[in-house]
């Protein structure tokens, strides 16, 4: 069994020799851990990832071994023979992928973690909820949520130019600069609205042509296998699931009727909370809470987007500029800033700051009197004061 994992280990390395990029992930990762998970949308480049880390290390190749759990080959053993029979040979180093699709998996994964003396990384859907898992994996893993490329990552690639990382507090204090900076040697609004339509997948890079067509296999993957899976949703209801991601795709988010929609769709209110949040958790919604209020299964979000801005020009008849802005921004700013719905401006960040996002004519007059509030507009290589261009919120990772 372990030949066959090992020898066609080596086939899927020579699929990934040319691919040179490392994603911003590969420094912020601890390695060192025991147990370690990844977690992120599909076709944001976890396996590459994996694969590449897996390629870059100095050992001996019998002591690191990849394979799939969807993977025929491995569709027969436990994980944890799998585990311990790696571990016999001396094995350190064992990555199991597209873990959310074998049952009890946080089981097996705990026995292997107390039993055997190997380092372990897996990874799966980010609609995983792993600190529920009855066996308490949460407290033996480090979890790490992943996100798609950052309009810095995709200059990268498209230019094969390096580009530094900024913070919110550097970008907020030192926009004017940093902007200048920037267009010494790029003109940013030239890649941006490009970026917004087709940059948050890495897979753009490999085939252009083809992108929208393997961003919609690919969401249809998630709604039709994953989540099915991960919360046992009937195949009846599969359709309604993707109901509901085209009524958001056409509806303001700041217009949403949660009633009118659960009517429309033809399932109860409590059913169309419980979706919303499992295609929230799967990366196809992002919700926006209203401060003060719960984040739960059960509680109305403030304004439910689309999880990025590719994701409506691939599937959104017609496409609300308001919308995608506020996407990009809230997609940039999540993965290490906390993000509630103000009661005046767009966003409350951090429980400091407070953004209006906008085009390039937007006066400061909505929240001129708030302090620390500030406007990003869309459509100007550079700002002044406290409007900044909404393009450098993508060198936030």
């Amino acid at each position: 069994m372990l030949e066959l994992l090992f020898r066609k280990q080596q086939y899927i390395y020579k699929k990934i020799d040319t691919i040179e990029y490392r994603r911003y992930f590969f420094n912020t990762i601890d390695f060192n851990e025991k147990l370690i998970g990844l977690i992120g949308a599909r076709g944001i480049g976890k396996t590459t990832f994996l694969l590449q880390y897996l390629n870059s290390l100095n050992i001996a190749e019998e002591k690191k071994l990849y394979f799939s759990v969807d993977s025929i080959i491995a569709s027969n053993m436990k994980l944890f023979d799998i585990a311990e029979s790696f571990s016999n040979i001396g094995g350190e180093i064992l990555v199991i992928d597209e873990i959310h699709k074998y049952k009890d998996f946080e089981i097996e994964l705990k026995e292997i973690y107390d039993f055997l003396d190997i380092r372990v990384i897996f990874s799966g859907s980010s609609a995983l909820v792993l600190e529920h898992k009855k066996a308490d994996l949460s407290r033996r893993a480090m979890i790490y949520r992943l996100k798609g490329l950052s309009f810095r990552e995709f200059l990268e690639l498209k230019l094969s130019k390096k580009f530094p990382v900024f913070t919110l507090d550097e970008i907020l204090t030192n926009h004017l600069s940093i902007a200048k900076e920037i267009t010494k040697t790029i003109k940013p609004l030239e890649h941006f609205k490009e970026y917004l339509q087709v940059g948050y997948y890495p897979f753009y890079f490999e085939s252009k042509n083809s992108y929208s067509i393997k961003l919609e296999e690919t969401i249809n993957t998630v709604i039709e296998s994953d989540l099915p899976i991960i919360f046992h949703i009937e195949p009846a209801n599969i359709y309604k699931l993707k109901q509901l991601t085209a009524y958001i795709c056409g509806a303001k988010p700041y217009e949403l009727n949660l009633t009118a929609l659960a009517q429309k769709i033809g399932i109860n209110r409590k059913t169309l909370y419980q979706y919303i949040y499992y295609l929230s958790l799967g990366n196809i919604f992002s919700r926006l809470e209203a401060k003060g209020k719960g984040d739960n299964i059960f509680s109305k979000p403030a304004k439910l987007y689309l999880n990025n801005p590719n994701l409506n020009y691939c599937y959104c008849q017609y496409n609300e500029i308001g919308s995608i802005r506020e996407e990009f921004f809230f997609n940039m700013l999540s993965l290490n800033h906390k993000l509630l719905y103000p009661k005046v401006g767009d966003f409350l960040v951090d429980e400091s700051y407070i953004f209006e996002i906008s085009g390039k004519n937007k006066s400061f007059n909505q929240v001129k009197d708030i302090e620390n509030s500030f406007v990003v507009a869309d459509d100007i290589e550079s700002g002044f004061g406290n409007k900044i261009p909404l393009y450098l919120f993508g060198f936030l990772y």
